[in-house]
């Protein structure tokens, strides 16, 4: 647990007897590769720490899937438009591959952003890293052909291209396979 306690401290630095008792706070989980996380229907109540593995993020509409983000190691995520509001998911979050995560209630959250202001730190810029990647990927999707976003993938995300299918590839660019097969026959 030393990976996620070190990750914290680079974010925002937490106090002793808040990293005590964060990690009273803390569940270790294990995801064999299709395992999900979150199915749609299902309120998320987490925020997630990844220690290894991947898993992604994505819905269906009309039998169409639709990969909004990949999550590898070192990341903390949730869903967090079900996390803030309460509401049901429409989204599912699925292990790629064998996913150990670290997890952490919503009431532990709030009971410990209550009485550390690290914490409460903590949380806050988590929360905007998560807006400012959400708004990134649909300005991206919004304003970006494929091609763009396939080369900003391989700058940001080349790491995970050996880990993910092409098919998954495509659904994460919003393309069809054949148009990325078109794109990286050109590189």
């Amino acid at each position: 647990m030393t990976d996620f306690i070190k990750y914290c401290n680079e974010i925002s630095p937490i106090d002793d007897k808040a990293k005590d008792e964060l990690l009273q706070c803390v569940k270790f989980q294990k995801f064999k590769k299709g395992d999900r996380v979150l199915r749609p229907g299902q309120v998320c109540k987490h925020f997630y720490f990844i220690h290894g593995g991947l898993l992604k993020l994505f819905f269906y509409n009309d039998d169409k899937e639709f990969i909004m983000h990949f999550f590898s190691e070192e990341m903390f995520f949730t869903e967090l438009s079900s996390y803030v509001t309460g509401n049901a998911s429409k989204y599912i979050l699925e292990a790629l591959e064998t996913t150990e995560i670290y997890s952490i209630h919503k009431n532990d959250i709030q009971a410990l952003c209550k009485t550390h202001h690290c914490m409460e730190a903590l949380f806050s810029k988590l929360f905007s890293f998560a807006s400012i990647g959400m708004m990134k990927r649909i300005s991206e999707m919004l304003e970006e052909n494929g091609a763009s976003r396939y080369n900003n993938f391989i700058k940001e995300k080349d790491s995970l291209i050996q880990r993910i299918s092409l098919g998954d590839l495509a659904c994460y660019l919003g393309i069809t396979q054949v148009s990325l097969s078109r794109i990286r026959a050109k590189k």
